[in-house]
């Protein structure tokens, strides 16, 4: 007979056993005895063979994260241990609420509690199989094989199935977690805002953008864009989807663009919301143009002498900046990683600049396009362009192909970008393109877009003169 707490983890371990058995195809019966082999020795996996619960399982880990959360759980719910709520659940602990509570509610948080830890096991053995066929899928790709409908998870995340607590325990629940005046609030990690990035560039190059309005930054947007040939669709409808048809130069993702409320939700800045790695990566492909640009507008006569200046300082300013960024190895988690640093944060800012900021965001759009060209599809439509730009280039040629199509977002997108993107959430990826499509429609109306769409009429009607 084991000892009573031992006998919890025990029984706990057992109510795994449907979970262990739906997810091996193992009897109950068997799935069972797995879950008392596993606890009986007193440690995670007992006498199991490691090699066993991988085959059976996919993943050790997912053996480990269930029946140990869970007999965590009423441990520390029962006795008197602590545990770290998951995910939303962080701050504070079940154990410390459960003890507020009545015999009757605390049985129905128990409940509700297990049933939750369980939940979030599910996800993540749901997203380590999203994982594990996604790093397969991609070594196929780079080899050239055929890739087929079994290399994608063709399901979508488990959704939570209750017991729900009742309207009042589940209030009680929010409020403990809210915190009270007595709890000091442990601080949010804050991601660097438009200030921050603004700071980073005047302390380490003396950069500071030069602003210019909202219509003539549209003006030259669309030059250049179809100089590089991209057309009015292609970039007013990419607009309207990524700043909501409303978007200033100096728009954060995150951050209302007239009423400049909210808080960052990433580095994304401008018309077409460039993460702060893109600024770098574009940077270093394209820099010694811009700067070449810059100082050849320096030279001609019908700038003024102050203009010219201007020109010049930034030229110089670019050429440093240029410098640093090419000291970083070109690999993609590098720049991620030199983006975060003073040095990166600092070159971010060129979006808002009157003179390189339309010529950054253009030239990354027109990168798409040419990627595009490449793997042999060629005229994208608008809603195929802000796919590529949204989900990556790769996989956005990923989710157009004919598997790639019927397959659901969740191969394409990291567990975080998925569960934070509304849009994506619960689609496949021809939900998703005309998703993308229906809030192009709606949000090409708001003002931003018409405007930019008016700017893009102008210069065609000059063109033509």
């Amino acid at each position: 007979m084991p000892p009573p707490e031992q006998a919890m983890k025990l029984d706990l371990c057992k109510d795994f056993a449907p979970f262990y058995a739906h997810a091996t195809g193992k009897a109950v019966s068997d799935a069972n005895e797995q879950a008392g082999i596993v606890w009986e020795s007193g440690s995670p996996t007992g006498g199991v063979k490691l090699s066993t619960l991988k085959k059976d399982m996919g993943s050790t880990m997912i053996v480990k994260k269930r029946c140990m959360a869970a007999s965590m759980l009423l441990g520390a719910l029962l006795l008197t241990g602590s545990v770290q709520v998951p995910e939303a659940h962080a701050r504070g602990s079940a154990s410390e609420f459960a003890t507020q509570l009545s015999a009757d509610d605390r049985r129905q948080f128990e409940e509700y509690y297990k049933a939750w830890t369980f939940h979030q096991a599910e996800k993540d053995a749901f997203w380590d199989q999203v994982e594990s066929k996604r790093s397969a899928r991609r070594k196929k790709i780079r080899r050239g094989d055929l890739v087929r409908k079994s290399d994608y998870v063709t399901g979508y995340p488990p959704e939570f199935e209750g017991p729900n607590l009742s309207k009042r325990l589940a209030a009680a629940w929010a409020k403990f977690l809210a915190g009270d005046e007595k709890k000091p609030e442990r601080p949010r990690d804050e991601l660097p805002g438009i200030n921050d990035y603004l700071a980073a560039a005047k302390r380490h190059y003396g950069f500071v953008p030069e602003r210019i309005s909202e219509r003539e930054f549209k003006l030259r947007y669309a030059r250049e864009a179809l100089r590089l040939g991209l057309s009015k669709d292609q970039v007013v409808r990419v607009y309207a989807l990524e700043t909501g048809g409303i978007g200033t130069a100096d728009m954060q993702a995150g951050i209302h663009p007239l009423r400049k409320t909210g808080r960052p939700i990433s580095s994304a800045l401008g018309y077409a919301q460039l993460l702060s790695a893109n600024s770098v990566d574009e940077l270093v492909k394209h820099g010694a143009d811009f700067v070449a640009r810059l100082e050849r507008m320096s030279r001609s006569h019908e700038v003024s002498a102050e203009r010219r200046q201007n020109l010049q300082k930034k030229a110089s300013i670019l050429r440093r900046m240029l410098k640093k960024a090419k000291s970083i190895p070109h690999v993609w988690s590098r720049h991620q990683a030199f983006a975060k640093t003073g040095h990166g944060m600092g070159i971010h800012p060129i979006n808002l600049d009157g003179d390189i900021g339309p010529w950054l965001q253009v030239i990354k759009l027109k990168g798409i396009k040419e990627f595009a060209e490449r793997k042999n599809r060629y005229n994208l439509d608008p809603t195929e362009l802000e796919l590529m730009n949204l989900a990556g280039p790769g996989t956005g040629v990923e989710m157009m192909t004919s598997v790639g199509l019927r397959m659901p977002t969740v191969n394409f997108f990291s567990r975080r970008g998925y569960e934070r993107n509304s849009i994506v959430r619960g689609r496949t990826s021809a939900e998703l393109l005309k998703a993308l499509e229906d809030r192009m429609n709606h949000n090409v109306k708001n003002s931003g877009a018409v405007e930019f769409a008016e700017v893009f009429d102008m210069l065609t009607a000059e063109a033509r003169r």
